[in-house]
This record gives C-alpha cells, sequence and structure tokens, in this order.
C-alpha cells in the first residue's frame, strides 16, 4: 500500500460510512480494484481509519454527546453489536472480510430490501421525532438491526436507519442517532482490532493511517451534512439502485 491507496481508501471511507451502502463492502471491492494483498494490516487500515469518521460525528454532534439521556440510549444500543461482535470477531475477521462474493451479494440483496422497504413503509404521524424521546426498549432494537452490519456489505447505517423507522422513529431522527450510535459502535470496533492485531503495524505504517483518518474524516463531515439534508424531502430509493447497480457490476467484471 502507498499513500494515493491510503487517501483513496479514506476517501471511500468518509463517503460511504453514513450512507446506506456500507463502506466496508466499498472498502473491500476497492482495495480489490487497486489490486491490494489481503494481508492483517489492510483488513485493520479498513477498520482503523473508521476513526476519521467518528471524530467527524462528534465534531459535528459534540453538544447531544455531552446529554447523559442521550449516552445512556447509546450505551443500551450499543450492547447487542458489542456482544454479538466481539464473540464473533475471529470468525468475521476470518471469513468474512475480505470475501467479495459476500459483499456483492449483501449489497445486492440490501439494495431490494431499501427499495422495497420504501414502497411498503409508511411513517406514523406520531413517530418520534427527537433522540430524547427513544425509549430504551426502541434503542435496544436499533441495536439489535445493527448488529446484522456485522456482514460485510450490509450496511451498519441501512440496517440501523431501516430497523428506526419500523420502530416509530421519523426518518432525520434515526439518521441522527445512526449517526451518534456510530461513535462506539466504531471505536469499540477499531479499539478491539488494534488490540489484537497491532503487532502486524510498523512504524512506517503509521503514516498510512494518518493520510486515510484526516481523508476520511474531511469527507465525512461533508457526507453527513448532505445526508441530514437529503433524508428530510428523499427516500432511500436512489441508494438501494445504486447497490444492485454496482453489485451487479462489481460481480460480471471482478468474479464471474
Amino acid at each position: 500500500m502507498n499513500y494515493l491507496d491510503a487517501v483513496i481508501l479514506g476517501l471511500i471511507e468518509g463517503l460511504t460510512e453514513f450512507l446506506p451502502i456500507s463502506s466496508t463492502g466499498h472498502l473491500i471491492l476497492t482495495s480489490h480494484i487497486l489490486n491490494l494483498a489481503e494481508t492483517e494490516f489492510l483488513k485493520s487500515f479498513e477498520i482503523a481509519i473508521q476513526l476519521g469518521a467518528i471524530c467527524a460525528v462528534v465534531i459535528l454532534f459534540w453538544s447531544t454527546l455531552l446529554k447523559i439521556q442521550v449516552l445512556k440510549k447509546l450505551f443500551v444500543a450499543f450492547l447487542p453489536t458489542a456482544v454479538i461482535g466481539l464473540a464473533l470477531y475471529s470468525f468475521i475477521k476470518t471469513h468474512l472480510l475480505g470475501n467479495e462474493l459476500i459483499v456483492v451479494t449483501a449489497l445486492f440483496l440490501g439494495g431490494i430490501a431499501l427499495i422495497c422497504f420504501e414502497y411498503l413503509h409508511r411513517e406514523s404521524h406520531d413517530a418520534v421525532g427527537d433522540i430524547a424521546s427513544i425509549s430504551y426498549k426502541q434503542a435496544f432494537g436499533i441495536g439489535l438491526f445493527q448488529s446484522i452490519a456485522i456482514i460485510p456489505g450490509v450496511s451498519r447505517s441501512a440496517a440501523s436507519i431501516m430497523g428506526g423507522l419500523l420502530l416509530g422513529l421519523n426518518r432525520t431522527t434515526i439518521v441522527q442517532f445512526s449517526f451518534l450510535l456510530a461513535v462506539p459502535t466504531m471505536a469499540a470496533a477499531t479499539g478491539l482490532d488494534l488490540l489484537k492485531s497491532y503487532k502486524a503495524f510498523s512504524f512506517s505504517d503509521a503514516g498510512l493511517l494518518c493520510a486515510g483518518f484526516i481523508t476520511a474524516f474531511v469527507v465525512a463531515l461533508l457526507v453527513m451534512r448532505f445526508f441530514l439534508s437529503y433524508v428530510r424531502t428523499r427516500t432511500f430509493i436512489p441508494f438501494g439502485i445504486y447497490r444492485i447497480a454496482i453489485a451487479v457490476l462489481f460481480f460480471f467484471v471482478f468474479i464471474l
């Protein structure tokens, strides 16, 4: 991996982390396109640069993250992913991360799910309109939906957003909550991976990590602002179509 590769992967992370199109899936496919060797360092790099996106959330929502009630609900929502992710960590990193076929399958099926969801779901007039009003039961349910995203290509954002809408939140509220939930989720995933895989890093890798981190941070900050504005007036159908298109394209060009 060189610095250009690191910046490209940081760009992809920042663009895709908070959109319902799967950042992990896109990072795996991009690594394949760049012909990067599937090393332990690459897998850890793809996880570690998520810290850039985390910092973007903290900068944009720092005042919300200081509220105790919000932090309690984020903790409850984080629990399912923490337990499942910790239990299946070795299996995920060994058998799921880096598997292009799993990624394109998840992208394709997730695209169909997004489109069908938009046609079938009708938001209630009394949908929860602010994060403070989310119940602990709803928070835990959102966490259960998010845990599906341990499968690369599913999209943590899509899973938590659709789960939140099904559980009675309005679009803007669940998108904001999904952003906030990324902080403990990605921080824990990155911390766990670095703890287990720090030997895969060398001192010379620090520059690559910084390049990916900074790029992901700047781009994620811009994307979050765009997405919050987007969901107020538009549906997720274009993202579903995109997921299907990119999955089909990658399958026929690189896998078949």
